[in-house]
């Protein structure tokens, strides 16, 4: 089951499949994309928290569905969804985030990892892969040694290996990672937006995006604000 409710500005979705270690099969993939979607279209959401519930973020494929291709399809599918949509995304990693896991917690724009978190991507262990997109990835956000350990060495990075490396951007529990997403709502959309598709999608022509956020009404505010000495008020426009 996939759990979404709101703490203000703030989408909360929750992975609950305590009793598979919240294994992902292709219907939680599906049911994840949509409920990160429908939270920004239909809600309006201003910042997206992923995490597990229970003791794990997220285990990695349910090995009943691992060796489909209908798995593979959503699995990245749903990676896809959570890197283009334009509201950041935080993964509270409360636990291990293995394999698919592992790829959930590299989708997220920030990632907040409990002391009890460890990340893996065992596929040689399993005779399986990951894209070239997870492996360029890690390598980006980890550094292209720790991808080489984790990947063709098969370790494990406990939180504090985690931090220490960039992959995890804080060491937190959940009410921490709300806590960081509440101050994310209140920054400037359409400039999150920005620094998101340029981070995500380095060879795509981001001029007018560029533009857009100098011409917005939100770079206005930001200024009367500061002119005011009080917090700007941005609605993403």
């Amino acid at each position: 089951m996939i759990r979404r409710h709101r703490d203000g500005d703030v989408a909360v979705i929750e992975i609950d499949r305590h009793e598979r270690r919240n294994a992902l099969d292709a219907a939680h993939c599906h049911a994840l994309r949509d409920a990160v979607q429908d939270a920004v279209q239909q809600e309006g959401a201003r910042a997206i928290v992923i995490t597990g519930a229970g003791s794990s973020f997220c285990s990695g494929a349910d090995l009943g569905a691992a060796y489909d291709a209908a798995f593979r399809d959503s699995l990245y599918t749903m990676l896809a969804a959570i890197t283009d949509i334009r509201t950041p995304v935080l993964a509270a990693v409360n636990g291990p985030a293995i394999g698919a896991g592992a790829q959930l917690a590299l989708a997220c724009d920030l990632r907040i990892a409990a002391r009890e978190a460890v990340f893996a991507i065992p596929t040689a262990r399993l005779g399986l892969a990951v894209d070239p997109w997870t492996i360029r990835r890690l390598a980006l956000l980890a550094g292209t040694g720790t991808a080489q350990a984790m990947l063709i060495g098969a370790e494990t990075l406990d939180a504090a290996r985690a931090l220490q490396c960039g992959l995890t951007s804080r060491l937190g529990d959940r009410a921490e990672a709300l806590a960081w997403a509440r101050e994310l709502a209140e920054l400037a959309p359409l400039s999150l937006a920005y620094a998101k598709k340029a981070l995500n999608f380095a060879d795509v022509d981001l001029s007018k995006d560029f533009e857009a956020c100098w011409a917005s009404d939100d770079a206005a505010e930001g200024q009367r604000a500061r002119a005011d000495k009080r917090p700007p008020q941005f609605r993403g426009r």
